[in-house]
């Protein structure tokens, strides 16, 4: 029978941009009303003996340069023993708009996995690593969203490898997105692809949950 492997006593810290973010620093401090809360919410109500201590650090518009700016206030200082980490898409992003500035594809890797590796190297934490996505079709006549979807695959393509090389929980949003796809436009998930709505934020929480379960 499946278990949730996080135990009563354990922090755990979910960093990332707006996804993550969701409000968390204003109206719906502490945690945002985004796939964080919802994924409290759910682990709460199948386990209501779990003392669980989350916190959200999102930040709307990071790249994971950004994250390794605040690595040490916003991880490091809390030592948790569980860290989800949820970036890619505004680095894409920027590429995509200034080569020369933006963050490609192998600065990507070099600093996600310098991140990761202080963090491992410190205080070995269980890591749960999100990846990307982009709620579009690939027949979308969009030609930007076409370029996001090319490149996507390379920016995912560093999570995986990263989630391989840390032994990390792996949580592959963007098939949960195309599985659902298969059923229902995007614009049932999200205004554009990148920000969800409610529901769309439910299809990354039920897919973190499903990675934090053994058995």
């Amino acid at each position: 029978m499946s278990e949730l492997a996080v135990r009563s006593g354990e922090t755990f810290v979910l960093i990332g941009d707006s996804i993550t973010d969701c409000g968390r620093r204003d109206a719906a401090a502490p945690f945002g009303d985004g796939y964080v809360k919802l994924l409290i919410d759910m682990v709460t109500a199948r386990w209501p003996e779990r003392d669980i201590a989350w916190i959200n650090e999102g930040i709307g518009g990071n790249r994971v340069t950004d994250l390794q700016a605040r690595w040490a206030t916003d991880v490091m200082a809390h030592r948790p023993d569980w860290l989800a980490v949820k970036i890619g898409i505004n680095d894409l992003h920027s590429h995509l708009g200034d080569p020369a500035a933006g963050v490609d594809v192998a600065t990507f890797r070099e600093t996600y996995d310098a991140i990761l590796r202080d963090a491992v190297e410190t205080f070995s934490p269980q890591l749960v690593l999100i990846d990307p996505f982009y709620v579009a079709r690939a027949d979308t006549p969009d030609e930007f969203q076409q370029r996001v979807l090319k490149l996507i695959p390379e920016y995912i393509g560093v999570v995986h490898d990263m989630a391989d090389k840390y032994g990390a929980r792996l949580v592959r949003t963007q098939e949960a997105f195309e599985r659902q796809l298969q059923h229902r436009e995007p614009s049932h998930f999200c205004p554009e692809p990148v920000h969800p709505y409610r529901n769309g934020h439910m299809v990354i929480a039920n897919a973190v949950l499903e990675a934090l379960m053994d058995g």
